[in-house]
């Protein structure tokens, strides 16, 4: 009788050779960065606005409206400031520092839905076309940057319209549009989450003493 082949062999290959197998996340493509990600332990708990993506989901509704309703916001804006300018007397009676306060608090809702307002406290809005700078990613005070997309979107947020290229629409409806050309100065930290509101009217009505007395 013929030995056998300890070392017999099929069209296969060695039969003593296992099938190589093929881990079923590599079939589907997935790598491992996301076994490691939907393996990590779940929480219920996301950081707030860290994602470059955190505005696209807002509506631009209400600030494409400011934008293009800027001469008729721009005129309400001077009257307004009339009235606060007016009204000096009681806010200096009362203590600037003490009616803050209330008046942030009305301000940062109002200036939120219609501009989506960062609370700066250097309003520039009737110098941008109603189109607030802050909410630029880059958070450029003299735009646009050389990134702006052929379709006038933000190269940064792809979704959001730049919002320089709406500032340069918005001024060119409004009469002191040309106000736009002005360069700004950087943004002062120190005087986030203050009034604008009541700061422009201190400084006026400082202003306005001053011509006073030089005409006296």
């Amino acid at each position: 009788m013929p030995e056998t082949n300890r070392h017999s062999t099929t069209a296969a290959g060695p039969a003593s050779a296992a099938p190589e197998t093929v881990p079923p996340s590599a079939a589907l493509g997935v790598t491992q960065a996301t076994i490691v990600k939907n393996t990590a332990p779940k929480s219920a708990y996301k950081p707030a606005d860290v994602s470059p993506q955190r505005r696209v989901q807002r509506s631009y509704a209400i600030r494409l409206w400011s934008v293009r309703h800027s001469r008729t916001l721009e005129w309400f804006y001077a009257k307004f400031a009339d009235l606060f300018l007016t009204l000096h007397p009681i806010w200096n009676a009362i203590g600037y520092g003490r009616v803050e306060g209330p008046i942030k608090f009305v301000e940062k809702r109002v200036k939120g839905f219609m501009f989506d307002c960062r609370m700066c406290g250097q309003c520039v809005l009737s110098s941008t076309g109603m189109s607030c700078p802050m909410n630029c990613p880059k958070q450029l005070r003299n735009g646009p940057c050389g990134g702006v997309r052929a379709n006038g979107n933000c190269e940064v947020e792809p979704d959001m319209p730049c919002v320089w290229v709406k500032a340069w629409e918005g001024s060119r409806n409004m009469v002191n549009g040309d106000a736009i050309l002005n360069v700004q100065k950087p943004v002062d930290q120190s005087l986030r989450e203050t009034s604008a509101w009541l700061r422009v009217t201190a400084q006026s009505a400082a202003t306005r003493e001053a011509v006073k007395q030089v005409s006296a």
